[in-house]
């Protein structure tokens, strides 16, 4: 035990303070007379009173946390916090079992979007307000919050940091200390999700609507408080601000703190995978309207083009929001955006999927070796805008694709073999492993997970896990060689 008591102090920390932040919408329960308070009364006592024994307990055996440590830290985190996220829920709404209440609040935590409820109007405001919050804490990563505040205790995050953040590219940092740098972050993050809240309040939103969108599109996540979505709504303002924001959610958020940091917009032209995010996005739009308007889906090219658009963007980001049933669009133009999904956000953001940086370089590879093909003895190099990509990095990418394709396929099989047809199947691990949120077919757009079985669920909850990690920090605690001292 004493080997893990680090883990275990912090992790008590963070599920103490986890439980801390239930006391906003256990404020807006009582405040609204919701009817939700007991729900929350009991979930904030089990949660704090469980962290801080845990934490308390380890208390006199802690030590600073290696870097193997550090990957236990943050598996646990993302595995943990979800059953108590999903406490409040369970409780309040007698109808919701244990698996989908923990699949709900994972689906939140790792700003997936995918849910198992209906009747979301008719909720209470202080539930709507929790599910959506927890889009927003898990969307730039309780991680990243819990680096910020570490060095506080007396820990240092730099490791837990790396063993978190996305992309290959974990060393880079925009301040000289990793805490500066997490709380420069969030600095950002809580910006401009107020300036999307004030924008979503302007263009014809009720204020507890906005924030909660705000919370959802800030976190790429994907929960409304409404059953039909923004198509609620049916405004093309909101959705021009939706698809703004969830642009600039969708590139990289050190990004944006240099550019507020400098006040200079300078910095986003020198930030080459946002200009391919942006490119990509512009050409799949074009093209896919073109394609869906000769097959009158809508009744003329503008109307197309706008919903093209946003469920592009939607989708691509994993976001997830959607104004239509484009599940009413030919196959193509339905997979098209799903695959959007698994690679066009940008890393350091808070999209799912591979990440454009990756892709960019993978395509790059290709282009080398068949150079290499035709000229032998030349030397080929990748690079990334005016970076040359080493071949560590270049190995350390191709062995991420391939174990992302075999938890696809893998996935895919083990649905298909409890007699789910292959569209839904596919399409729902695809979903939630590029945290995107809603698939085809029994899980599109307009239908919930609700039809899963038990074990379906979990099956999707653990590829929602697998997502927001990247896979490869959950995989390394199950080797053997991890837990050998």
């Amino acid at each position: 035990m004493d080997r893990f008591a680090p883990v275990l102090f912090i992790l008590g920390i963070l599920i103490a303070g986890f439980g801390g932040l239930m006391l906003l919408p256990l404020s807006i329960a009582w405040l609204t007379a919701d009817g939700a308070q007991s729900a929350y009364d009991e979930a904030v006592v089990i949660t704090v009173c469980t962290g801080a024994l845990l934490s308390l307990s380890m208390r006199s055996r802690q030590r600073e946390m290696r870097v193997r440590e550090s990957f236990l830290l943050v598996a646990l985190i993302w595995s943990l916090l979800p059953a108590f996220g999903a406490l409040p829920l369970y409780l309040h709404i007698s109808s919701l079992s244990w698996t989908d209440a923990y699949f709900e609040a994972a689906s939140g935590l790792t700003a997936t979007g995918a849910t198992v409820l209906s009747g979301l109007d008719d909720l209470p405001l202080s539930i709507n307000f929790w599910r959506t919050f927890m889009h927003w804490v898990g969307g730039l990563g309780v991680v990243v919050l819990a680096v910020a505040i570490l060095p506080l205790l007396g820990f240092g995050g730099r490791s837990m940091f790396k063993a978190e953040t996305p992309g290959p590219m974990k060393d880079s940092k925009i301040t000289p200390r990793i805490a500066e740098t997490a709380k420069g972050l969030w600095v950002v993050y809580v910006l401009l999700t107020v300036a999307c809240a004030v924008a979503l309040n302007q263009v014809g939103m009720l204020p507890w609507d906005a924030l909660m969108h705000a919370f959802s599109i800030m976190g790429l996540g994907g929960f409304s408080t409404k059953d039909a979505s923004l198509g609620h709504f049916d405004s093309l303002a909101i959705e021009l601000v939706v698809l703004f924001f969830a642009l600039l959610a969708g590139i990289n958020f050190s990004t944006h703190f240099l550019a507020l940091s400098k006040r200079s917009l300078r910095v986003y032209r020198f930030d080459v995978e946002a200009h391919y995010f942006l490119g990509f996005l512009a050409a799949s739009i074009v093209a896919l309207s073109v394609y869906l308007w000769p097959e009158e889906v809508y009744d003329d090219f503008p109307t197309t083009f706008r919903y093209v658009a946003f469920h592009s963007v939607s989708l691509a980001t994993s976001l997830g929001f959607a104004t239509t049933d484009y599940a009413q669009w030919p196959l193509f133009g339905q997979l098209w955006i799903l695959f959007l999904g698994s690679f066009v956000a940008c890393s350091g953001s808070a999209g799912g999927g591979i990440k454009m940086v990756r892709a960019v370089v993978l395509y790059k590879q290709v282009f080398r070796e068949l150079m290499r093909a035709m000229h032998p003895r030349s030397l080929q190099t990748v690079r990334f805008g005016r970076t040359v990509i080493p071949d560590q990095v270049l190995h350390s990418i191709l062995g991420f694709l391939f174990i992302y394709v075999v938890t696809i396929v893998s996935l895919t099989l083990l649905l298909i073999a409890t007699h789910l047809d292959v569209i839904t199947a596919f399409s729902a691990v695809v979903a939630c492993l590029n945290n995107t949120g809603p698939g085809l077919n029994l899980v599109g757009p307009t239908t919930t997970y609700a039809v899963l079985s038990d074990f379906q669920t979990w099956v999707c909850t653990w590829a929602m896990l697998l997502g927001r990690l990247e896979i490869f920090t959950l995989l390394v605690i199950l080797m053997p060689a991890f837990w050998r001292r």
